[in-house]
């Protein structure tokens, strides 16, 4: 693994790198996308990223700006701007063909790019992903939750408490066990990684300005379900049964709207689907990259060459 900087148009993103050992004529490429919070390339894709280098697969994973080893970006942290940063980011890295991945935000900054760019894009994983519902959660009392959600993120206090949260060892561990379900895998080297994130706090302001924009009164800015029907590139879904961010629910629902979909659902997990059963997400994802190659869908040929 290797911590490269590439320079886009505003500013520098840190990314990390896992290379194959033998390098093909064709490089397949897979770009990974953090989710929010506290989370950073290295967290959410450590592991992952270094398995896929071994199957023969270059991965890229950035940290988005004001995460991880990022700066923060001149901007605020909207949906359209992180999904306009990730075109920047694999166009400055001159990929004309890759398959794209992501977690949570990074799952919905992956659905935005594909409908944006469909024709770079081989194959999509979109997992327990963002975009895929109008309001954060489903039932009698949604409304109720909404707009006490939007009354604490406009007041700043979901934020406080957010950054109080991630620096305390039994809030910490509290909350990893309802995005982990498995006990195995909430481990103290786990623990400690996200307490140093949130001790450090720059994601977190980050994730604070997204939420700002994206969490309404009334419903979510951003639900992509309505454009689903025209997503381009085969599409893999992995969705833990029990995450409680996103319904399994909207998952099913969003695959069967995706013209060429698979949904793989992992049975106990959360919303940290990678890390609550990475040896299942690991298949999933193999499994779906290994039939792209078979049916030449991730051919890395220049753009505009057929």
């Amino acid at each position: 693994m290797n911590r490269r900087t590439v320079t886009l148009s505003w500013g520098p993103v840190s990314y990390l790198e896992w290379a194959p050992e033998q390098t093909a004529a064709h490089q397949r490429t897979v770009v990974l996308l953090h989710g929010g919070g506290v989370d950073s390339a290295l967290l959410s894709w450590g592991g992952l990223g270094a398995d896929l280098a071994r199957s023969g697969y270059r991965v890229l994973a950035p940290d988005h700006p004001g995460y991880g080893e990022s700066p923060p970006a001149p901007w605020p942290a909207t949906q359209q701007r992180l999904v306009g940063y990730t075109g920047e980011f694999v166009d400055s890295l001159g990929l004309a063909r890759y398959a794209i991945g992501g977690l949570s935000l990074g799952g919905g900054m992956a659905v935005g790019h594909v409908l944006a760019s469909p024709e770079k894009v081989s194959g999509a994983m979109l997992l327990a992903s963002y975009g895929l519902m109008p309001r954060l959660s489903d039932g009698p009392l949604s409304a109720l939750r909404e707009a006490t959600t939007w009354l604490l993120v406009r007041t700043g206090a979901l934020a406080w408490s957010t950054r109080w949260l991630s620096a305390n060892a039994t809030a910490v561990s509290a909350s990893l066990a309802s995005l982990v379900r498995s006990p195995d895998q909430r481990t103290p080297e786990l623990q400690d990684a996200v307490r140093r994130a949130g001790k450090q706090g720059r994601g977190l302001a980050q994730f604070a300005q997204w939420q700002r924009e994206q969490v309404g009164f009334r419903g979510l800015t951003t639900d992509y379900t309505s454009q689903l029907g025209t997503f381009a590139p085969p599409a893999l879904l992995v969705h833990g049964s029990e995450d409680s961010a996103v319904p399994i629910a909207r998952a099913r629902a969003a695959a069967a709207l995706i013209p060429d979909a698979t949904l793989v659902e992992v049975p106990g997990a959360g919303h940290w689907v990678q890390r609550d059963n990475p040896a299942r997400v690991l298949a999933a994802i193999t499994e779906f990259l290994s039939g792209l190659s078979r049916t030449g869908v991730d051919s890395n040929s220049p753009r505009g060459s057929t």
